[in-house]
């Protein structure tokens, strides 16, 4: 199981330093003269900022959205103090289903993540396909793992934001995020959408490309199309629009 680390962003929220000098720690003069405590000596301690923890959490069936995770997490490590640590939700189909339904075997180089782990991150990235118009039950039953983390409101306040994969055009790119929005409402979240910061790249028609002001977003066709440049590049956009609002809110 990964480990990660950071915490709900707090006004009170100060760097960690770690100092190489014991306290009060006296430093040699030379003859003559007084000796000096470290405090007064400059540059006398090594300071270590820890890095702010967004977690991509994702479940991928056919590899359409851990493709898009993988590119997210390119542009959260783009921005300074910040990095993306990639998990997988459990799986809840068994092998043999998985197998005939052609699933190919997943990335075991990508942890799976528990409920409780999610208090250690400063900010989310949840990532599923679409069943229907709303989360695959995969990332439902991930969800419904949270109610201890409800209870004690544990993750309000926290920022978080989807991207989703769907077969067509209309198959829900902006429905699939909608309806999971009641997910973090609970919870005290704060949804954070991409809108159209993507620029010019929200209006291009010249291609066929997933996304919306939801967040990113791929069209799998029939499980053989993969994700578009375009697509990807959306993906690695989010990831930097996320990292950008959660470091300004580390420091409000």
């Amino acid at each position: 199981m990964g480990k990660g680390g950071g915490c709900v962003p707090s006004k009170k929220r100060m760097p960690v330093v770690v100092s190489e000098d014991p306290p009060n720690a006296t430093i040699e003069a030379p003859d003559g003269e007084e000796p000096a405590s470290s405090q007064d000596a400059p540059s006398a301690s090594l300071a270590v900022v820890k890095k702010l923890k967004i977690f991509i959490v994702f479940y991928s069936m056919y590899g359409h959205v851990e493709g898009l995770a993988k590119r997210m997490k390119r542009g959260i490590d783009g921005i300074d103090g910040v990095e993306g640590v990639l998990y997988r939700v459990p799986e809840t189909l068994s092998p043999e289903i998985l197998e005939h339904m052609k699933a190919p075997l997943k990335d075991e180089e990508i942890p799976e993540i528990s409920a409780a782990e999610l208090v250690d991150a400063d900010g989310i990235l949840f990532g599923f396909p679409t069943r229907y118009g709303s989360m695959a039950a995969q990332m439902k039953a991930f969800f419904d793992s949270t109610g201890k983390l409800w209870q004690e409101q544990k993750l309000a306040g926290k920022p978080a934001g989807f991207f989703v994969s769907t077969g067509t055009q209309g198959g829900g790119q902006e429905t699939t995020a909608w309806t999971a929005i009641t997910q973090l409402v609970h919870h005290g979240m704060l949804f954070v959408p991409i809108g159209y910061t993507f620029g010019a790249g929200m209006f291009k028609l010249d291609s066929i490309r997933g996304g919306s002001p939801y967040g990113a977003g791929v069209f799998a066709g029939d499980g053989t199309r993969e994700p578009s440049e375009s697509e990807l590049a959306l993906a690695e956009h989010q990831g930097k629009y996320m990292a950008a609002v959660v470091k300004r809110l580390s420091v409000a």
